[in-house]
């Protein structure tokens, strides 16, 4: 049974949600006795190498190029590096699906991620949002099979393709039961005493209304933001900053896992503002910590939050949520397990990988791999 891997920067994973699912689908399909091969974009020149790394073939392609140009590059020379291969190939997302004609032409079976609807997300060109549009509809015509994380992703992709051709599987988590307290201490927060909030700085994010109404009074705990901001040369990274008053608590980009595992497991409450896409693989590990969530209210957020969190849909009721939910222990208390409770029935790594296996056995993946050894 042999499956390969495309579409995200390589494991182990140090960017964001699709590297992590990569890295841990790749690690159980390992211990189920696939033979797993992960395409990894590297920096700089040189040629093509390959290693191990826990049981899984890595295939390192240097890309001399940084931004969407490197991405397109390194998308163009793994799908032809893997399509010589002519085993199957999951592809995570469909930024660059024109090239999966190449699948198409060798007769390499593609099962496609099709992740969010890319194209909304405000902070593209016109040119890219067209680009993204254009992919989508090529990734739904030319993936054999196609997976969509939230339900309505399906509801959306079936508008191109038959709803036979797409399966639905959403992304999981770990259940946290504990964390190293040590790890908070080092930015200066106290257990349940801090909200926290985990996103790239973007405008679909709420990132903007979160810390205008989390600063219109003083809430007596941070609220910690995690991520890259440079106001210097991101205009919207320049108003959340101003908006911000002293309790909002900037600690950049963080990518060490206890690190994040900690600050999620002690923090009061998590905020999720983003508004654009399917299941965000950050609400689901929020989920698994036991967090109570303040989410954005729309139904890509509420299918996975459930109906135990709360909700918002501008920056004034954001504030009344926070006012509830800063103050009221016992409401606390019962948005903790109701986030449990969610990922136990929905979320856990156990069912969303059998999952995945299940998929790929379901639509020949392995039966077309062992004929052809």
């Amino acid at each position: 049974m042999n499956i390969q891997i495309l579409g995200t920067r390589g494991i182990p994973a140090q960017h964001g949600g699709f590297e992590s699912f990569a890295e841990n689908l790749s690690l159980y399909l390992v211990k189920k006795g696939w033979q797993v091969t992960v395409y990894c974009q590297e920096e700089g020149p040189g040629g093509i190498y390959e290693d191990n790394w826990c049981g899984v073939h890595l295939v390192h392609i240097p890309v001399n190029h940084k931004g969407a140009v490197g991405t397109i590059i390194f998308d163009w020379k793994s799908t032809w590096h893997a399509a010589g291969r002519k085993n199957p190939v999951l592809t995570l997302g469909y930024n660059t699906a024109i090239f999966c004609s190449i699948y198409r032409i060798k007769g390499v079976k593609n099962i496609i991620n099709m992740d969010g609807i890319e194209w909304k997300r405000k902070k593209w060109s016109f040119f890219e949002k067209t680009w993204l549009y254009v992919n989508e509809k090529i990734a739904a015509i030319l993936g054999n099979h196609l997976v969509a994380d939230h339900p309505e992703i399906k509801n959306h992709l079936a508008r191109f393709t038959s709803t036979e051709k797409i399966t639905v599987i959403p992304y999981s988590a770990d259940i946290v039961n504990s964390a190293d307290n040590q790890e908070i201490i080092t930015f200066g927060l106290e257990k349940n005493n801090y909200a926290i909030l985990i996103a790239r700085p973007e405008p679909e994010n709420s990132i903007l209304e979160i810390v205008q109404a989390y600063s219109q009074k003083r809430r007596g705990i941070p609220l910690v933001i995690l991520g890259e901001y440079t106001p210097d040369s991101n205009e919207y990274h320049k108003q959340v900053i101003c908006a911000a008053g002293d309790e909002i608590q900037f600690v950049g980009a963080i990518y060490n896992k206890t690190t994040v595992k900690a600050l999620r497991f002690f923090a009061r409450c998590y905020i999720h503002g983003h508004t654009v896409g399917g299941t965000n693989p950050s609400l689901v590990e929020a989920l698994g910590a036991g967090s109570p969530v303040l989410a954005h209210n729309n139904r890509f957020n509420r299918w996975v939050a459930g109906k135990g969190a709360r909700y918002f849909s501008s920056a004034k009721e954001c504030a009344q949520e926070l006012d509830s939910l800063l103050q009221d222990d016992s409401l606390i208390a019962s948005m903790r397990k109701s986030s449990y409770q969610q990922i136990i029935n929905n979320f856990t790594s156990d069912k969303i990988h059998k999952a995945y296996e299940d998929l790929l056995i379901a639509h020949g993946v392995a039966d077309a791999t062992s004929k052809k050894n």
